[in-house]
């Protein structure tokens, strides 16, 4: 019988406890080092919520990895486990003012759910029971959403908490309508009250709010700062203890390069994490019985590899004629191109290059195909009665990404189209 495939991998030891989901950024670790302050803020403004009040609405601002959505959730997970815990009876009178079963916590991240049905559809499917009809995926109007979100929210008296993460990325796709309808909601409930706290990485997003919109919604506002490289070295050196069977695995040398090269960038926790993480799976497949900083440099360039280069090497070669024929007229400065355009500079190149070009029908799903895979950007422009065409252009660096096509064996590198040649003027003898 031929051994498993797994096998080998199996017999190898791993230097994890057993959990290595602490080393992923998702992980709420029980403390937060150098977010005390902001978690103390945040809890003084939900408190309100405890004692069967509407807090503040709240708008948190900070560059990616700086401990915004950890803050928020870690303040979400403390009270569920107030529900979970019975308070001491010598105590229980001080407490009677407070009801924490009552608040209900509801976190949407706008990055996935980005529109005003699917955020609205979301948020109402939370509090669906028994007797409650699902609202569907589509097919609703949106005053039939709106009204079912209201009735569900309404059924009792509670504090409902709405966590909307990356709001910026809804508001620039689907305008300010789901912020207007939720921030003017609680003037039309009679039992329950709601509370908004936006997360954002654009601090410059509110200006493309309406102003009624705008006061509603930021009556607090806090600024997370990126982390130094101390802080983020507190950090990892807090997941390590939790993360690793022993302090041999990892030296504090790892650790603080891992820090200093998260810092040098935007001071991104979630960066340096990877980092670390990456850099200790290098090592359990090396079969190292340590990490040390050979394997942070190998998990720094697996991180960064340009995943445009592959996708552009692994196109086919007509494919690359496109692109090729693309690039190109970006450098002869043509900024925006047409499909025709395109059409005639690709079959120049496929010429050149001794191929058969293929037809300009084929050439219009071949340059979808680009725009799908995040290399072109083409958008449809409409001319009225002259018709509509696709306006192209490349979304890569041009001329890295010539030289990347020129290495294919098949591609004949063109200095210059004669498709776009400015034609001569002609004088008359």
């Amino acid at each position: 019988m031929e051994p498993n495939i797994f096998t080998t991998y199996m017999q190898s030891k791993t230097v994890f406890k057993g959990n290595k989901d602490i080393l992923r950024p998702t992980y709420i670790p029980e403390q937060l080092p150098h977010r005390e302050d902001y978690i103390n803020d945040m809890a003084s403004i939900m408190v309100t919520a405890l004692r069967g009040n509407r807090p503040s609405n709240v708008l948190i601002f900070g560059k990616t990895g700086t401990g915004k959505t950890a803050v928020v959730r870690y303040l979400e997970r403390e009270v569920e486990r107030l529900k979970k815990e019975d308070l001491d009876s010598e105590f229980e009178y001080e407490f009677d003012e407070f009801n924490v079963e009552r608040v209900k916590y509801v976190y949407i991240n706008c990055e996935v759910v980005d529109t005003h049905y699917g955020v609205m559809k979301n948020i109402g499917n939370k509090f669906m029971n028994e007797w409650s009809e699902q609202i569907p995926f589509t097919g609703w109007p949106m005053e039939k959403v709106y009204e079912s979100l209201k009735e569900r929210i309404d059924e009792e008296p509670r504090v409902v908490v709405i966590i909307l993460d990356e709001l910026d990325k809804l508001v620039s796709k689907s305008g300010d309508s789901v912020l207007y309808h939720l921030s003017k909601i609680n003037s039309e409930l009679k039992q329950s009250k709601v509370s908004l706290i936006g997360i954002s990485n654009n601090l410059k997003f509110t200006e493309f709010l309406d102003p009624r919109v705008r006061s509603r919604l930021g009556e607090e506002k806090l600024i997370f700062p990126p982390y130094n490289a101390d802080q983020l070295k507190d950090i990892l050196s807090e997941r390590v203890e939790r993360a690793f069977k022993s302090d041999e695995v990892m030296s504090d040398d790892v650790v603080a390069l891992c820090a200093a090269l998260a810092a040098q960038e935007h001071g991104d926790a979630r960066r340096a994490l990877d980092l670390l993480r990456v850099a200790t799976e290098i090592a359990e497949r090396e079969q190292c019985p340590s990490v040390d900083t050979n394997h942070v440099y190998k998990a720094k360039n697996k991180i960064e590899q340009d995943c445009v280069r592959e996708a552009v090497i692994t196109l086919p070669t007509h494919s690359k004629n496109v692109m090729y024929a693309i690039l190109l007229s970006r450098v002869n400065g043509f900024k925006k191109l047409t499909t025709g355009e395109v059409y005639a500079a690709y079959k120049e190149i496929s010429i050149v290059s001794g191929m058969d070009p293929l037809t300009q029908r084929r050439i219009t799903d071949i340059i979808s195909e680009l725009d799908m895979l995040g290399l072109v950007n083409a958008r449809v422009k409409s001319f009225g009665r002259r018709g509509r065409t696709k306006e192209i252009q490349p979304s890569v660096p041009e001329l890295e990404t010539i030289r990347t096509i020129e290495q294919d064996e098949n591609i004949v590198p063109v200095k210059t189209l004669r498709t776009f040649e400015e034609p001569r003027q002609m004088k008359l003898i």
